[in-house]
């Protein structure tokens, strides 16, 4: 099948006879799911998404976890018992008070990754970037899928992303989506990982590109032109949610492959455009290269890479190069919202938001002339 979009996820509750069409679509698509993350006094708590509304789950069954680490260390059998709560509150069989969640509430799906890595997958991205460079497109893309650990540490969800002065020194998004580990794996074969993956969210991955550029200079990878800020949300999708827009893998290629659009908007103006069946990497390949000779844990978070067009840099180099004399180069400033979207996985917003500050580790370098 060709990757392109397979049209809406069919809605049960559209349908006269709900409870009947109901168990067909819950079969068809087992574990079909959203999950959120919420702040409740200062602690993180897991919801389903059912109808637009947010149900605590511990709340509706106390025997799992209230987080969503606890779901993910059992994950096979909490999604078991999670696919039965949702099916009773689709039904109305089971009666619960939704959650009222303020803006400020939300939180990453994932609160406190195990860790967090982010891919190279799209090649559309990776040769546009080169040839503003004004260098050939790189062979060893098409050897194997490489990634890189940036800081679980710094993972949040919607809302505000505090940045540093050095941070405004071409301060840049990245449209990505990225994937959840639900349960332990080493060694594990491209053809096998797609089962290891819990859920899908929409990844931000904020880059500081002027700090990002001189230490990559050393050769030894991005370090605080990333570390200051990931943001993922604002759920976190069940592979089988995914189902309507499944499509087949690039030639060559293992594993899932779904046609989700990919939007990025600045305050409120489209900016990106992409479709993550433009992956040239698959998150099982990825995956398997993660695995190799360490385990994949519960709650690992890896991401896809930008999908193309997916950023500033790349858009700012396309433009130049396009137009050399009369383009105006554009990165992010305190009070821009950004907005990525991606089909089935919802809109992840956040602002940006400067720190009351003027220090600067750029302006410690040694030995400047």
């Amino acid at each position: 099948m060709p990757c392109t979009k397979l049209g809406k996820k069919p809605n049960p509750d559209s349908f006269p006879d709900t409870a009947g069409v109901l168990c067909l679509f819950l079969g068809l698509f087992p574990f079909a799911m959203k999950l959120l993350s919420y702040r409740f006094q200062n602690h993180d708590r897991a919801a389903l998404w059912v109808q637009d509304r947010a149900y605590d789950i511990a709340g509706l069954q106390p025997s799992l976890g209230p987080t969503m680490n606890d779901l993910l260390e059992d994950w096979e059998a909490a999604s078991t018992a999670l696919r039965m709560l949702e099916q009773g509150l689709h039904s109305g069989s089971l009666q619960a008070e939704p959650l009222v969640l303020s803006p400020n509430d939300w939180l990453s799906p994932v609160p406190r990754p195990a860790s967090c890595r982010d891919g190279y997958a799209f090649r559309q991205h990776v040769a546009a970037a080169r040839m503003n460079r004004g260098v050939p497109m790189i062979e060893e893309f098409d050897h194997q899928p490489i990634f890189y650990f940036t800081n679980h540490q710094a993972v949040g969800g919607p809302g505000p992303v505090r940045c540093m002065p050095d941070h405004f020194r071409q301060l840049d998004f990245e449209l990505e989506v990225a994937v959840v580990v639900g349960k332990r794996g080493r060694n594990v074969s491209a053809s096998q990982a797609d089962a290891f993956i819990a859920g899908y969210t929409i990844m931000n991955d904020w880059s500081a590109r002027t700090l990002q550029m001189e230490e990559m200079l050393l050769s030894l990878g991005p370090a605080k032109g990333k570390d200051f800020a990931t943001t993922l949300g604002p759920f976190l999708v069940t592979p089988d949610e995914l189902e309507p827009w499944r499509c087949a893998p690039k030639p060559g290629h293992t594993g899932a492959s779904f046609a989700l659009e990919m939007v990025a908007r600045l305050n409120g103006q489209e900016i990106s455009r992409g479709n993550m069946g433009d992956m040239d990497w698959t998150f099982a390949e990825i995956l398997e290269r993660c695995a190799y000779g360490t385990d994949l844990h519960p709650g690992d978070v890896v991401g896809s890479g930008t999908v193309g067009t997916g950023c500033f840099l790349e858009l700012n180099g396309t433009g130049r190069r396009l137009d050399p004399e009369g383009f105006q180069p554009r990165w992010l400033q305190a009070g821009d919202v950004m907005e990525l979207e991606i089909t089935g996985l919802g809109i992840l917003v956040n602002t940006v938001v400067a720190e009351t500050t003027n220090f600067s580790i750029l302006a410690l370098k040694k030995n400047q002339a």
